[in-house]
């Protein structure tokens, strides 16, 4: 089976990308979806300065790991995001409380990270659009089709540019369909893709876990959309309505036991990962399976290194002969 088992990096940002890659070999892990922020990789950096790629290239050799992809979410939020003042977390003091400084540093950020990925010998890019519409999905005050189109509208305009780079240097983009894009569910995704008529630098990290708490049957999605499915996120959810908690989460923080749902540890959560491998299968997906691990009630490192194992196990072939073959006369 060609497809690698890779830890996402961007919940382990805290720790040096030697440190990183040291654990993630002793977890399991083939390999890592690289984050561009905290102590991993500086996007801006590896575009100018051949030596601090090596330096990635060459730590990732040393503990035998690859990068296939690297994940760009906080960045590409602040492309398309209306202006909040909860975007100052992601960038540089001197872009604080300016919207229109930290799109334009984000465009060209995002730019940059196709320019970088390919550096790296990356093929994907992983990550978000942002969303100025995410505030009206509940249409009251009354929202008009016509909003909506323009918040549609906006961000092709917005990602045109970027995707003409990741196009001159051979990457794709992966948006992560998650609450808070533009594309948060099935309809918004077909609605966003069509947007895009068809251009193959655009497509989708498919991630599990955003969808099985909406009620969406995350292998149909899957399937649906395999056409541009470019990266996959292996990682789980568990829905917990008691009668009390609802699905939007009554403004509780993850890992709350009265919330209504949580990100799991891979195998702990309601996905139906074998679903979802039948699904890949069908469709000779060959990329990596990347752990994006989460789960607020469990050690990351145990959590982690059992994901690993996890992922390993239900990751199998599909089958080369029909099972009645041998009873052919």
């Amino acid at each position: 089976m060609g497809r690698i088992v890779t830890l996402f990096t961007g919940q382990w940002a805290d720790l040096e990308f030697e440190t990183m890659c040291q654990k993630a070999k002793k977890m399991g892990y083939e390999g890592l979806e690289i984050a561009c922020w905290g102590n991993h990789l500086n996007v801006a950096r590896a575009v100018r300065d051949d030596d601090y790629v090596n330096y990635i290239l060459d730590t990732l050799k040393k503990y035998d790991l690859t990068c296939k992809a690297i994940g760009t979410h906080i960045i590409g939020q602040c492309v398309g995001d209306a202006p909040d003042p909860r975007l100052n977390q992601f960038v540089s003091k001197e872009l604080w409380d300016n919207p229109e400084e930290i799109r334009k540093w984000a465009i060209e950020e995002m730019k940059n990270c196709a320019i970088a990925a390919k550096k790296l010998g990356a093929d994907v890019v992983t990550g978000f659009t942002g969303s100025s519409i995410w505030k009206y999905l509940y249409s009251f005050p009354q929202t008009s089709a016509q909003m909506i189109e323009k918040g549609f509208d906006e961000i092709v305009e917005l990602w045109t540019p970027i995707l003409d780079v990741f196009k001159e240097n051979g990457i794709k983009f992966a948006l992560e369909v998650h609450p808070s894009e533009i594309a948060f569910d099935y309809y918004s995704t077909q609605k966003l893709l069509e947007k895009f008529e068809g251009r193959e630098e655009f497509g989708i990290n498919f991630d599990p876990s955003h969808l099985i708490w909406q009620g969406i049957s995350p292998h149909i999605f899957l399937n649906d959309f395999m056409h541009r499915v470019y990266h996959v996120h292996m990682k789980d959810a568990a829905v917990t309505l008691d009668g009390r908690a609802g699905l939007l989460g009554s403004h509780i923080d993850f890992g709350d036991l009265r919330r209504g749902w949580n990100f799991r540890s891979l195998g702990h959560g309601d996905v139906d990962f074998e679903a979802i491998i039948r699904v890949l299968n069908a469709n000779n997906y060959q990329g990596p399976l990347s752990v994006e691990w989460e789960d607020s009630g469990m050690n990351r490192e145990y959590g982690a290194a059992e994901a690993a194992a996890f992922v390993k196990k239900i990751n199998f072939s599909p089958s080369d002969v029909r099972f009645d073959e041998a009873i052919k006369n």
